[in-house]
């Protein structure tokens, strides 16, 4: 086989006619040779007559548009998205599966395969990850996010953005609307969010597709609490590939152990393997050409309560410094109380602690760590958090011990030599400056903020505890942010910018929003 330009496929085939019948718009170049439309059906044909080594036709007949260049893995992956309509996209965090499919997914809008695209997601990355990279990567397409009020969810819906971004929740709202709307394909981001195919989220997507319906749902971690997970997914994306009633599922991967306890079978893993294709996956061990240590953000909205108190210190941050000057202890002071509010727990003058609602941080936090291949650090700066956050993790069952500065020497040595050569702790809760210099801890390679802090250097030396000697993985830092001072902060840190140092320009641009 031969690629020739833009035009087809010139195929050296045995009986050409078998060809000819299939894709009439094939041309007998003589008895052994055909020349074949390069597009994305006919690739698709001829891969199903087991013709070998059919490329996509994206590899050829693409310009990848945006901001960078793809990595070799990302066009593989975009490659393969092209040649299944519904396919599932199992990269591993960090390796630019977004990427992936926004090029893919515009690729069949150029061959116009595809006018719409609705992507599902978690709020948390619906701005700081969809609308970002399709602004990277596929700036001349128009998008917009489908959140908020009903209304204003289906005057986007029923709009003309070629991409829609919704989240899980969103799309029951609108269900119809999105029906009417008939969007060609459909990309569920972080889909283990649809492994139970009881729940009404799974229900109101599945009522959704149509047998012309694209679908790729994407996840670094299928099925990774249970064999049964994988259920959903293969009901949304290749329901012949499952039986058709769960409790037939769970039989065939699962034993009953006792009454209340069923066990995988020793065949599980081939049996969701099997369940769950067509797929494709990278590792960031795999992703040779991935940079070293890749930085992403996940958007957290605060709470009704911490908004009502975050605009109430802003105010009185407003009322205090009226007519003054505005000091470097003052800015810090109030800087602080901000940050203190969207992570958790603010101090009072009289050195109480008030509690806030952190379920919104805690709930995408705990995405982050089911999405790591290895070990995970979290950094959080206010000492009273730590205590409530690690407090959580441990009733849901994730392992994780605390490092802060009253954790004697010895026993910190005893923590860490645990969590490096040990399975256990899965987690730990650090604040920044007990480990931001000296510590290997190797075993974790992704690294979560819950919130920044003001120092450059101890926002870089605690980031180094992963990313050093004896590091086999590729590593990932994820930042949290639900407020506008979180945002400020994190884009000075980006640009190496000391916050100390334009601590009072930071107040004043935080206060004239």
């Amino acid at each position: 086989m031969q690629v020739i330009d833009n035009r087809g496929l010139l195929l050296r085939v045995r009986n050409p006619e078998k060809i000819l019948a299939a894709i009439p718009s094939s041309k007998k170049i003589d008895s052994n040779n055909v020349l074949v439309r390069w597009g994305v059906d006919e690739s698709r044909v001829l891969r199903n007559m087991n013709i070998r080594d059919v490329p996509s036709p994206i590899m050829g007949k693409y310009d990848w548009p945006g901001m960078y260049q793809p990595f070799v893995h990302q066009k593989t992956t975009a490659a393969f998205l092209t040649m299944h309509s519904r396919a599932f996209c199992f990269n591993e965090q960090g390796t630019g599966k977004t990427g992936s499919a926004i090029w893919a997914s515009d690729f069949l809008m150029k061959e116009k395969l595809v006018k719409r695209v609705l992507i599902i997601c978690p709020v948390s990355i619906m701005d700081s990850a969809w609308r970002a990279d399709l602004f990277k990567f596929a700036m001349h397409r128009t998008v917009d996010i489908a959140h908020g009020s009903k209304a204003k969810r289906i005057d986007i819906i029923m709009g003309t953005a070629e991409y829609v971004v919704i989240n899980y929740d969103g799309v029951e709202i609108v269900r119809d609307y999105i029906a009417q709307a008939k969007f060609d394909l459909i990309i569920v981001d972080e889909a283990t969010h649809y492994k139970n195919a009881q729940t009404k989220r799974w229900k109101a997507l599945n009522g959704l597709l149509t047998p012309r319906t694209w679908m790729w749902l994407m996840t670094g971690t299928p099925a990774a609490q249970s064999p049964v997970d994988a259920y959903g997914l293969a009901k949304l994306v290749a329901p012949k590939n499952v039986p058709q009633f769960f409790g037939a599922f769970r039989n065939m991967v699962m034993f009953q152990a006792t009454p209340f306890k069923w066990v995988p079978k020793a065949n599980a893993v081939d049996v969701v393997f099997n369940a769950l294709q067509p797929a494709i996956r990278f590792t960031k061990d795999q992703c040779l050409d991935l940079p070293e240590m890749t930085y992403v953000k996940r958007e957290v909205e605060l709470t009704a309560q911490q908004k009502k108190y975050y605009a109430d210190i802003k105010e009185d941050m407003i009322a205090v410094v009226a007519g003054e000057q505005i000091s470097a202890v003052n800015a810090a002071v109030g800087m602080n109380k901000l940050l203190q509010i969207a992570c958790g727990a603010v101090y009072t003058d009289n050195k109480e602690v008030v509690e806030f609602d952190i379920n919104n941080r805690y709930n995408v936090l705990k995405e982050v760590i089911a999405e790591s291949s290895q070990k995970v650090l979290i950094f959080v700066p206010f000492r009273h958090v730590i205590n409530i956050l690690a407090a959580k993790l441990s009733k849901d069952g994730i392992t994780n011990e605390i490092i802060q500065g009253d954790v004697s020497p010895t026993k910190r040595t005893e923590i860490f030599k645990r969590f490096q050569e040990t399975s256990e702790p899965q987690v730990l809760v650090i604040q920044p400056q007990a480990a931001a210099h000296g510590v290997t801890l190797t075993a974790a390679n992704t690294i979560v903020w819950w919130s920044p802090v003001s120092s450059l250097e101890t926002y870089a030396q605690a980031n180094a505890r992963v990313h050093r000697a004896g590091q086999k993985h590729p590593c990932t830092v994820v930042r949290l942010a639900g407020s506008k001072v979180e945002n400020h902060i994190y884009r000075m840190l980006e640009e190496r910018i000391d916050v100390h140092s334009k601590i009072i320009d930071l107040y004043k641009h935080v206060l004239d929003e």
